[in-house]
């Protein structure tokens, strides 16, 4: 919902650390799967009951996540590289709660299972639109330097971001926070269907060729 307004303060905000990134030769491609990898990490803190230590996690693997792009955006961005961005920020978000479900499966389990459904249905109305978006040559003016369409919503990075940090800080209130985020998150999936749904109504299907994920 406010990613929009947040992104040029997070370009300017990363923009020194990623310029002396870019100089050093470090790659985008590089960041975002270290940043992935401490993601992951995080899995196993939370179902350790490190919460501390996992939104140390969370927030680095944020941090990168902003960082890839700023130091593609420096250097070359790269079809691969946006494919690789999103496909692991979309496996991240599902990791977090599932970290939550094994540190204390009988309190947690249904809300994670919730909160991934919802995420799966945000998720997956995010990128149908985006490769449907692609085909017919749509942009997001909003969102000018994301590598895909990006149809923004109720529960956008920034809203997941919060939702993390406050789960981490209130680790024991983790199944109404997940049932409050999901059903804000299922109002972002029905407004993105109802969005395809007209906006791409007049739309004449176009061919589906080798190159059309290389345009995503």
């Amino acid at each position: 919902m406010i990613d929009a307004a947040l992104l040029p303060m997070q370009r300017r905000a990363l923009a020194p650390l990623a310029a002396a990134l870019a100089a050093r030769g470090v790659r985008a491609d590089q960041i975002t799967l270290t940043g992935f990898v401490v993601g992951i990490a995080a899995m196993p803190a939370l179902a350790f009951g490190l919460f501390p230590l996992a939104l140390a996690l969370i927030l680095a693997n944020r941090l990168l996540d902003g960082l890839d792009g700023a130091v593609a955006r420096l250097t070359r961005p790269t079809d691969r590289g946006a494919f690789l961005d999103i496909a692991l920020d979309f496996a991240f978000y599902a990791l977090v709660p599932l970290g939550f479900a094994l540190a204390d499966p009988s309190a947690n389990a249904l809300a994670a299972a919730v909160l991934i459904a919802s995420f799966v249905g945000s998720g997956s109305s995010f990128l149908a639109f985006a490769v449907i978006a692609a085909q017919t040559g749509m942009r997001a003016e909003a969102y000018p330097t994301k590598g895909i369409y990006y149809l923004g919503g109720l529960t956008e990075g920034a809203e997941t971001i919060a939702l993390f940090v406050l789960m981490c800080l209130l680790p024991g209130q983790f199944a109404p926070i997940a049932y409050v985020f999901a059903a804000a998150a299922w109002v972002t999936t029905l407004s993105r269907w109802h969005m395809g749904w007209t906006s791409l109504g007049g739309s004449a299907k176009k061919p589906m060729t080798k190159n059309t994920l290389a345009d995503v």
